[in-house]
Parts: C-alpha cells; structure tokens; sequence
C-alpha cells in the first residue's frame, strides 16, 4: 500500500487555506454530522473514546476534547503535529489532559493500540491519499468497540466531472467520467473514492454504512482565498444551506466530499 507524500509545502498549502470558506464550510458541515451521529447512538454525556486517524491540525480531534470525550490523534507529518501541539497547549489544563497525539501512521493503528479500544474512530481527508486503502479501513474498523462508530470523509469519485464542468473545462470533465483520479488543489496527483464500493467495503470489515452525507455541495468552487462572510447571519444561512443539501437528494449526491458514517455490528 503506497501514499502520495502530503509533506513540506502541500503541507504549508493547507494550512494556509485554514479558516478560508472552503475550510471553514468543510470543518463545520462535518463537526455537525459527526455530533449527529454520536448523539444517535450513544447516551447523552458519555465520555467516549475517540480515535483521529490523519488528524491534520487537530482541529476535529480538540474540539471532540472540548467536548468531554478522550481523544487520541495519530499523524505523520511533523508541521502538522506541530500546530496541532501548539494548539493544544492554549487550551485549559483539563482540555490537555483528554488529548493525546502520536506520532506515526495511520495504516500501522495495530502497532500502536489495541483492537476494540475505541468508540469513535475518524479517518478525515486521508483515504484520497491511499491507493489501497483496504487494509487501512479494515485495521480502523478493528480498533472499534462493538456499536463503536467510524466516520470517513472521502473525495466523491462519483462527482469528479462537477468541478471541471462547472470551471467550463470540457475535456476535464469529459476525463473525469471514467476514472477516480484527479489532481487536488495542492498540487498532487489522488484519488477518489465511490459511495457504493465504501458501503460494500464497509460491509466487508463488519462496520456496514449507517449514514451518510455531502460536503461542500455549493461552495466548492470557491477560490482558494474566499473568506467566510463577516455577517454571522450570512455564515448561518450558507451553513445551513450546505447543510440541507448534504443530506438531501439529489444534492448531497454530487457533493465534493463524501462523509459516511459505519458501526460496528
């Protein structure tokens, strides 16, 4: 199983783009469904264990720590670690105490932890940099406690066409049907992920689909700079309408992103 490199400047690029609308629209829209879908199956005020598989910045992994819950977050690119540890030392003692990052793989979660000793298990963004991602979603399914949720965000391989043919690039999208590959606005050559392939996957490792949701269904488009609107009125009606359409149909069907949520039978 290989990857393609996220280091150095890809790196530098996507932490440059934190906090722009793309971002902002992605973090949040995702935040609101995972809450969903932990409300949905767990009671209300456990204390749960929470795995961050390619945690990035850190920014899902200390807001699940803000919330109560125990959160370990593995990663392998040092600047990123780096932000996320500066992050988290701001935080109040308490907050640090319920977070813990390792530095390491994704793919050798065995290696570093014990199966069945999570609850939730998040694998955000880092699929579409595997070009055999099975063996890594079977180990992520291994880490979770019967009833434990796993929650993947991936590229939609089924709506690679919608940016191409949106930007007016005729050729692009006329590529764009017959393959799951594609280059990604840092630079780098990935991959994209099909929702029926997921679901048989899913089923395949004993955490069959539960849910799922589109992200950035109107926004993706936006430019790399775009700011977030300074009205918070405005934010909320975006938000809002992203959210509706991510899980409504036909929209959330040509999402950017995919969010498909599986529990452990």
């Amino acid at each position: 199983m290989s990857t393609t490199a996220f280091s150095g400047d890809a790196a530098e690029a996507w932490l440059n783009r934190l906090g722009t609308l793309r971002e902002v629209v992605r973090q949040e829209l995702v935040a609101r469904q995972v809450d969903e879908q932990i409300a949905a199956r767990f009671p209300v005020g456990q204390r749960l264990r929470v795995l961050d598989v390619g945690m990035g910045q850190g920014t899902q992994a200390l807001r699940l720590a803000r919330a109560g819950h125990e959160v370990t977050g593995i990663e392998r690119e040092p600047r990123l670690i780096a932000v996320a540890r500066q992050a988290l030392a701001a935080e109040p003692e308490g907050i640090r105490g319920r977070m813990r990052i390792v530095e390491g793989d994704g793919r050798d979660t065995g290696v570093h932890f014990l199966p069945g000793g999570f609850d939730v298990v998040l694998c955000h963004g880092v699929l579409m940099y595997v070009e055999e991602p099975d063996a890594l979603l079977a180990g992520l399914a291994r880490m979770l406690a019967p009833g434990g949720l796993l929650s993947l965000l991936v590229r939609n391989g089924d709506a690679l066409a919608m940016r191409a043919g949106l930007a007016g690039d005729w050729a692009g999208a006329l590529a764009a049907f017959d393959t799951t590959a594609y280059r990604n606005r840092l630079g780098l050559d990935v991959r994209a992920d099909r929702r029926d392939a997921l679901t048989d996957t899913l089923g395949g490792i004993g955490a069959p689909l539960r849910a799922w949701y589109g992200v950035r269904v109107f926004t993706d488009l936006a430019a790399d700079d775009a700011v977030v609107p300074e009205s918070p009125q405005a934010l909320e009606a975006l938000l809002a309408a992203e959210e509706r359409a991510g899980r409504t149909d036909p929209y959330r069907q040509v999402a950017a992103l995919l969010h498909l949520c599986g529990v452990r039978g």
